[in-house]
């Protein structure tokens, strides 16, 4: 045949080409060709997504170049680097961070004024990446943009979930969840990488053989493959060049279907194979409460797991063949969170079974190179699969993990000899008539560096939660508090006040956020605390603007601002502040409101679609918002907000806007908490318990400044046993009547029952979250609040000292600690043309 003796010719690299201006003339030109040339649009109108598009191609061919490089400095130096695996990335909209890292918004925004356009307009048209629940996947987010910015070899690996975190919507004040169909319109940020495409294994049996020294051997065989297809999103650190990879695992067939069933007519067999294939990266986060929807879950850690970490020594054995002698010293896997710990027993087998390792030899990698970062003190959320499950979808893991705990088990017989008690208490399967595998277990045996992610957090699970394996290993167990990074937080996300920040300290706080510490000099400056007013006033206008446009409510922007947004869960108390809105409500209708501060409290936050608990607390708040608002009395002395679908972009207009910050958490139940962070860098106050990232908050900016309230981790514990809410509430006129007006249908006329879950709930003397036990301590700190807020210089001097103590609590430190203390990576230096 014609051209099949002609020989192949070696891979070359293209020529160089000279790096793109960064002119708003060249960002013009970029952004004509890509709108009439690849998208084919002629007429410059309003029309979505097009505009979008095109700038965030003019924008990305920078980041390319900066991409290429960065890619070319790692390989040539031959760093040190890691493999940064969750679940969830919740990015929320790129392109104005973009912009900003890149340092060509102004530029950006001078080219689509010269054709009528307003870049604003653009970021709208932008949808939030919502491949994430909460603030794990958010700090995965910000992680991702220090390291960049701090030019450390870090590489993200997550999943291309289809749907991303539901829309939520409120119909009757219930929560109503409606698919996030965020690649509907496509995604411009992304590189399809077909190349590195990986094969993911379910299913099947172990086989064992032997080779040609005698050794026994494993075969996985008989398995169900799912492809890996990557795609990459760039990740820009600030003004520095530095473009490092988010990549993101899409599951395929590795079949399209079956042509032979399809032309017999049985459409929906023929494509069995490849949806069910595809359901694997389809949702994210489906549905635990059924057996379906936890066998699914499982597919997806194993997923992630697997295709990134073929990902990872793929590379290297493109770089040093088979031989492993050095790749724990060039490599780390953090794992953030449970989730991805089935990657310990992964590991081992793609060592051993692909590689020909030995066992000893494997798990000598295998503890040198995993890092696990826990992020929750609640046990149910410590991921228990049964062994009947892993057994049927992956046996060969099971294997693996088995042997893993016998010798584990043999571990602490040695150092315990007959603590039989122990070694039931530390096993990695926990038995019963359904046994368990305690896959937080097996991240702690397969790991050098356990970490917590706030300092009280990290002492509990030393004296908690992992007791037993801290006393076996107490070098492996670290505190590395969170962060937030304050590009986005700040300097994106509030611009008028980063701007009066700038004009008076300098802009080196957008990477060294402790020169904020230089803001208290100006606390007591008159001119300058008016300044901060009206930034903060400005804020406030803008998202009252947003509420009412969303929700049809009309808020006023002369009351204070009392803000808790999060994710809807009963430890994180929303119901407490429930609780204090109608004892608001009731004292302003008792005509005992003289000295109430004027308040608009706003809740937001998206339960869990299985826990219904949580979407009774949604329909409760919007049930005491309805009466609330309506009432004339009300007016101008207290509105009560739920604000629907809550998400990244929804709190980067939030956060700027709020004077007090919710941080109510039952002491010793949140791990960091990151939301009370942006709040405090935005200079708002907090009202809080001695939990999480509070404590740190606290002892920053000074005890003066924060209204503490509630039970601290050891008079919980003290209390478990003898809890008695009936008493607490018998003994507070306040609470009494706040229990009456729930429970006389006050709030739900048309809906009996309705009310009966919470106070249920509230009276419950077995109550984890101890919501009575807080009330009157709450309200006399919001009592506090309220006068503080009262003395506008005060408040005003309060508030600029808030974002003053921040400093501490940037990703950028956060990132400093893990490379000091568990990665070790030298900073990207990019090599010259």
């Amino acid at each position: 045949m014609k051209g099949e003796n002609k020989k192949l010719r070696p891979a070359t690299a293209l020529p160089a080409n000279q790096d793109l201006p960064m002119t708003a003339d060249a960002i013009l030109r970029d952004f004509s060709h890509y709108f009439g040339r690849m998208l084919g649009r002629r007429t410059v109108s309003a029309e979505a997504p097009f505009l979008y598009q095109a700038v965030v191609y003019a924008a990305r061919d920078r980041l390319m170049e900066r991409w290429g490089k960065t890619r070319d400095s790692i390989e040539a130096k031959k760093n040190r680097h890691v493999s940064y695996l969750s679940l969830e990335f919740l990015m929320g909209r790129l392109l104005r961070n973009a912009l900003l890292n890149l340092g060509i918004e102004e530029e950006t925004t001078e080219a689509l004024n010269r054709i009528g356009l307003d870049l604003e307009d653009v970021y709208e048209r932008e949808k939030d990446t919502g491949l994430g629940n909460g603030g794990l996947g958010r700090l995965a987010a910000c992680f991702l943009d220090s390291c960049a910015t701090l030019a450390l070899p870090v590489m993200g690996y997550g999943i291309r979930y289809q749907y991303g975190m539901f829309h939520q919507r409120i119909e009757n004040g219930q929560q109503v969840e409606y698919p996030d169909s965020w690649l509907r319109e496509g995604f411009p940020w992304e590189i399809e990488r077909i190349e590195y495409t990986q094969t993911v294994r379910f299913g099947g049996r172990s086989n064992t053989y032997t080779d040609i020294d005698g050794t026994t051997r494993y075969q996985w065989v008989d398995t169900h493959d799912v492809l890996a297809i990557p795609f990459d999103i760039p990740i820009p650190g600030y003004k520095n060049d530095i473009v490092n990879t988010l990549r993101l695992w899409s599951a395929s067939a590795t079949d399209g279907f079956d042509l032979e069933e399809f032309n017999a007519g049985s459409y929906a067999d023929a494509v069995a194979s490849k949806n069910a294939a595809e359901n694997i990266t389809m949702v994210l986060y489906p549905n635990a409460e059924t057996e379906n929807g936890q066998e699914l879950r499982l597919r997806q850690q194993y997923f992630l797991a697997s295709a990134s970490l073929q990902d990872t020594i793929r590379y290297w054995v493109s770089q040093h063949g088979a031989d492993f002698s050095e790749f724990a010293a060039m490599n780390c896997f953090q794992l953030n969170d449970t989730h991805p710990a089935v990657a310990v027993a992964e590991l081992m087998r793609l060592l051993m079974d692909e590689y020909g390792l030995t066992w000893d030899a494997a798990w000598d990698i295998t503890r040198s190179t995993m890092a696990y970062t826990n992020h929750t003190l609640l046990p149910e959320a410590l991921e228990l699969w049964p062994v009947s499950m892993f057994r049927r979808l992956l046996p060969r893991i099971l294997d693996i993990i088995y042997e893993i705990n016998t010798r584990f088990i043999a571990e602490i017989s040695l150092r315990w000899p007959g603590d039989n008690s122990r070694i039931q208490r530390m096993s990695l399967v926990q038995e019963g008539s359904d046994p368990m595998l305690r896959m937080a277990y097996l991240a702690i045996v397969g790991s050098y560096s356990v970490n917590g992610v706030a300092a009280l957090h990290s002492k509990l699970l030393r004296e908690g939660l992992f007791s037993d394996f801290a006393e076996f290993w107490p070098e492996k167990f670290n505190n590395k508090t969170n962060g937030v990074t304050q590009r986005r937080w700040l300097a994106a996300c509030n611009r008028e006040l980063a701007k009066l920040i700038s004009d008076k300290i300098g802009d080196d706080w957008t990477t060294d956020l402790s020169q904020l510490e230089r803001l208290s000099d100006f606390a007591d400056d008159a001119r300058f605390q008016k300044q901060w007013r009206k930034v903060k006033l400005n804020n406030k206008t803008r998202l009252a603007a947003n509420i009412e446009a969303i929700t049809g409510l009309q808020v006023s922007t002369d009351t204070m601002f009392d803000v808790q947004v999060k994710r809807i869960h009963e430890y994180k108390r929303q119901l407490l502040n429930l609780l204090h809105a109608v004892h608001l409500y009731d004292r302003i209708r008792r005509g005992d409101g003289s000295d109430v501060e004027p308040r608009t409290i706003i809740i937001g936050g998206k339960a869990a679609p299985g826990y219904s608990m949580a979407k009774n607390i949604i329909k409760c708040i919007n049930n005491v918002a309805r009466v609330i608002n309506s009432d004339p009395v009300m007016a101008g002395k207290l509105q009560l907000v739920f604000y629907p679908d809550y998400n990244v972009s929804a709190m980067e207009l939030i956060c700027p806007a709020a004077d007090l910050s919710e941080q109510i958490s039952t002491a010793g139940k949140e791990a960091s908490g990151t939301g009370n962070m942006k709040f405090m860098m935005n200079g708002a106050l907090t009202i809080g318990t001695l939990d999480g990232a509070n404590v740190e908050i606290r002892e920053a900016v000074g005890a003066e400044n924060f209204f503490l309230f509630g039970l601290t981790v050891e008079q919980i514990e003290e209390m478990r046993g003898r809890y008695e809410p009936q008493a607490i509430i018998d003994a507070d006129d306040d609470f009494k009547r706040v229990m009456n007006l729930l429970d006389s249908g006050h709030f739900n006329r048309f809906e009996p029952g309705l009310m009966d879950s919470i106070t249920q709930a509230i009276r419950e003397p077995a109550d984890l979250w101890m919501t009575a036990a807080d009330f009157r301590e709450f309200v006399d700190a919001q009592v506090a609040a309220a006068a503080a807020y009262a003395d506008t210089m005060r408040w005003t001097r309060m508030s600029i000292l808030n974002t003053a103590a921040s400093g501490q609590f940037s990703t950028d430190r956060t990132m400093r600690d893990y490379n000091d203390d568990i990665w070790h990576l030298e900073p990207v230096v990019l090599t010259k043309e």
